[in-house]
């Protein structure tokens, strides 16, 4: 008995490993595309509005699948669609490499956010299937910890491989990883076919059934992701044209917020179980209010070390609250309908990040200030209070 115990457990933490390792891939991916899109332009012989709708592309098709890709995994099962995810993404991120015109890397980048889309509901659907409710909240912000650690990490290995032997290698190697992750993943989780649940489920979302606090977390987590890539899109941006930092500073400010991000989402779950129990709502909400602060904080702002400071603040607590969302969505929801409900939460993050770099290009545009930017980012993180105050208790 305890041979087969401590199995079970070494094959949970190797599932955990691996998704781990999955999710840092696919939002390495992202980095990846950033880095090379300076490249890609001089490749094709475009300006940045082109280069712009490549960017949009995989978000557009990444946010639309969130909602089918919960439901896929509540009809077929988690190991599957992770699997079939995994295996999608890492041919479309090859395929990316070897993109013969702008025209053909936009559909291949919006056929990528289709492939990528079913994953995190899938992940998140598997690790609330490993862990018992006590676990769960901790686990759950751990895995989304991987989000930050891919962005911060994918620059040291990447960057490289474009300076040795160009962007389209490093799709094609970052792709090759995505399908070893893939066969590892397989290999420890065989048998695929989800013991429980299986293809019995219905085969429809219940959209009246849904737990309305679902509905609350799609609205804070949309408000939260514009202020996440609002800051993240356009921070760089306002470094170097209002600030006049010159790259080699630029290096280390930008990922000051991503590490201090990924500290907050990874000891979420702790704080929550800990700290908040039996009054999880209470970390979001408190959490949210602080993101309110620091983006005010940062709004006021004239001194560089002001900015950077709130900048880095902003991050903690809104990662905090953002991950809080989703292991409070882990403690809460039944394991038949938890795939869909976490497709439709990521769809209001998703949403989110789609609408944040675009509101903030505009707003500079139109009022000529990042201050008026940054006033708009106030007001999003005054939209999530707001939200957080329709959080029932049960």
């Amino acid at each position: 008995m305890e041979k087969y115990n401590n199995h079970v457990v070494a094959k949970r933490w190797g599932s955990f490993l691996l998704l781990y390792l999955g999710y840092m891939l696919l939002f390495a991916d992202r980095t990846v595309m950033n880095i090379s899109l300076a490249y890609i332009g001089k490749d094709f012989h475009v300006g940045a509005a082109a280069l712009g709708t490549t960017a949009s592309a995989f978000f557009l098709g990444y946010t639309l699948m969130q909602i089918p890709g919960g439901y896929l995994t509540d009809r077929y099962g988690s190991k599957l669609l992770i699997i079939t995810s995994l295996l999608a993404w890492s041919v479309m991120t090859m395929i990316t490499g070897w993109a013969w015109s702008l025209t053909a890397l936009v559909v291949i980048r919006f056929l990528f956010g289709i492939a990528e889309g079913p994953y995190p509901s899938a992940a998140l659907k598997r690790i609330s299937e490993n862990y018992d409710k006590r676990e769960k909240s901790q686990a759950t912000s751990a895995l989304i910890s991987s989000n930050y650690a891919g962005a911060a990490v994918a620059p040291l290995i990447i960057v490289p491989i474009i300076a040795s032997s160009g962007w389209r290698n490093a799709f094609v190697w970052l792709g090759i990883g995505g399908l070893i992750v893939m066969v590892a993943y397989y290999l420890v989780e065989r048998p695929i076919k989800n013991s429980s649940f299986g293809g019995q489920q219905r085969t429809k979302i219940e959209w009246k059934n849904i737990d309305s606090r679902v509905w609350v977390f799609v609205v804070i987590g949309l408000a939260l992701n514009v202020i996440t890539k609002g800051l993240e899109t356009w921070m760089p941006v306002y470094f170097l044209q209002e600030r006049g930092i010159n790259l080699k500073n630029l290096a280390w400010l930008v990922p000051l917020p991503v590490i201090s991000g990924g500290i907050a989402a990874f000891i979420s779950g702790f704080i929550m179980v800990h700290l908040f129990k039996n009054r999880e709502r209470w970390m979001i909400v408190i959490a949210s209010f602080l993101t309110l602060v620091f983006m005010f904080g940062l709004f006021k702002s004239s001194s560089l070390v002001a900015v950077v400071t709130f900048d880095v603040l902003i991050y903690f607590v809104k990662s905090l609250a953002f991950t809080g969302i989703f292991s409070f969505t882990a403690q809460i929801l039944s394991e038949k309908s938890y795939g869909s409900s976490i497709g439709i939460v990521n769809f209001g993050g998703q949403l989110g990040g789609f609408v944040g770099p675009l509101l903030i290009g505009w707003i500079v545009q139109l009022a000529g200030s990042y201050s008026a930017a940054f006033l708009g980012l106030v007001i999003s993180a005054l939209v999530a209070v707001i939200a957080c105050l329709f959080i029932r208790k049960n």
